[in-house]
């Protein structure tokens, strides 16, 4: 079966945007930056789903936990960044840029290493080539190499068998509560996996806390008083997936999106709402799953 590129993909789908978008991608990640949550350099100081994304991506790279898969990680590396990250960035220009990949677009490549690099990120600076990005077309948004990252089948169980003891021990909790809850297993330790990569200690700038990312409001509703004690969390947690799944009808897309943005906002919405970083989210969550991609307009 013959690999598209992202030259003839370009041509299929044209999800390229002209002028402007570079200048207001720079914009939206700087406003992020301002708010101390991006590293220049590395992962380090990033939130919680940014390191989940950054982590994901170089599973997906370097083959930990299954064979490798380089449109899946453009899709991670793009979540990264468009959620604000100059590490995402740059890690998504790197592997464009390097030879002998199915995914290699040294144009595109260079676009993000100058995004990166107009971040402030350290390694980015070092090897982007000054106006090399000119006149290149940057994607809307993450859903192009996420579109294509489908064509590679994600294995839950070698991705989770890959990770540090610890997090195995979380996701075997994850799975043994989540019968009790009538919720899918596959679906709740893909939310896990989006929110912190399993991480028990995440908190989110916006003081979302433990391994499901719960917001204070969140743990009161639910009864979650320790929310760094993973089974605690991960009960409330899946008591609020239960119900978003019957207030949405068992439509896991939109528990997705009212995990990610609030049930009142995809409601107002009639559906996934036009945020990109929600959209994104989205689709990372059911990509991880096994869950099919819904049949909606521009998703």
């Amino acid at each position: 079966m013959a690999i598209l590129s992202l030259h003839s993909f370009r041509e299929h789908e044209n999800p390229y945007r002209e002028d402007g978008f570079l200048g207001r991608l720079f914009c939206c990640a700087l406003i992020c930056l301002s708010c101390s949550w991006v590293g220049a350099a590395d992962d380090a100081g990033e939130a919680p789903r940014i390191v989940a994304a950054l982590e994901q991506g170089e599973a997906a790279e370097h083959g930990i936990g299954g064979y490798r898969r380089p449109w899946l990680a453009l899709a991670f590396y793009c979540d990264a960044g468009a959620m604000g990250s100059a590490e995402g960035y740059y890690r998504l220009g790197r592997l464009l840029s390097e030879p002998h990949t199915v995914v290699r677009d040294p144009d595109l490549g260079s676009a993000y290493l100058a995004l990166a690099a107009r971040l402030g990120h350290q390694r980015a600076l070092a090897v982007h080539e000054a106006g090399a990005a000119e006149g290149v077309w940057l994607p809307e948004d993450c859903g192009a190499f996420s579109r294509m990252a489908e064509r590679e089948t994600f294995d839950l169980e070698a991705y989770l068998a890959a990770l540090p003891l610890m997090k195995r021990k979380i996701a075997a909790l994850i799975s043994r509560h989540a019968s009790r809850f009538d919720i899918d297993a596959r679906f709740a330790l893909a939310v896990a996996l989006a929110e912190s990569n399993l991480d028990p200690r995440a908190v989110s700038p916006k003081n979302a806390q433990g391994v499901m990312q719960l917001i204070p409001d969140t743990q009161e509703r639910f009864g979650v008083r320790r929310p760094f004690d993973p089974e605690s969390n991960i009960r409330g947690a899946l008591t609020y997936l239960r119900w978003l799944a019957e207030r949405f009808d068992g439509d896991m897309a939109l528990v997705a999106a009212a995990y990610n943005a609030g049930e009142g906002v995809v409601e107002r919405y009639n559906g996934i709402p036009p945020f990109p970083e929600t959209r994104q989210y989205v689709r990372r969550v059911l990509y991880l799953s096994g869950f099919p991609r819904p049949a909606r307009k521009n998703f």
